[in-house]
């Protein structure tokens, strides 16, 4: 079974662009999967949600999906984001992100990413 790993800016799609990344995911994935995160992305989600704004009520609709959606939250120790999202992909995971530069080095492992396209579609890639 593959882990899908979801990184913020992923979480904030909802709200941006109005996709469902849930049923889009659904229709991307032709094996089973659980849907996580990691501890420090509810904790960047936190921070951005108290600072209000557009991105703070992105960031609150982010934090609510991974409630509603019971979306597993990974501990970690330390680093920055996108370092652990690195050291803990492998080939069971798939990460879910916007970030191009994360893409990039994640290709290069031959980790799989899934990402906004034309900002209408998800694409597995």
């Amino acid at each position: 079974m593959k882990r899908i790993l979801l990184d913020a800016n992923f979480l904030t799609i909802p709200y941006y662009f109005r996709i469902d990344i849930f049923e889009e995911i659904g229709k991307l994935m032709e094996e089973k999967y659980e849907m996580v995160t990691l501890d420090k992305i509810v904790e960047e989600l936190e921070r951005l949600a108290k600072k209000g704004g557009r991105s703070g009520v992105a960031a609150k609709i982010g934090l609510e999906l991974i409630r509603k959606k019971k979306i597993k939250i990974i501990k970690t120790e330390g680093g920055r984001t996108d370092e652990l999202i690195e050291k803990i992909a492998n080939e069971d995971f798939i990460v879910a992100t916007n970030d191009a530069e994360l893409r990039r080095r994640l290709k290069g492992k031959g980790i799989k990413t899934i990402y906004l396209r034309a900002k209408k579609h998800l694409i597995l890639g």
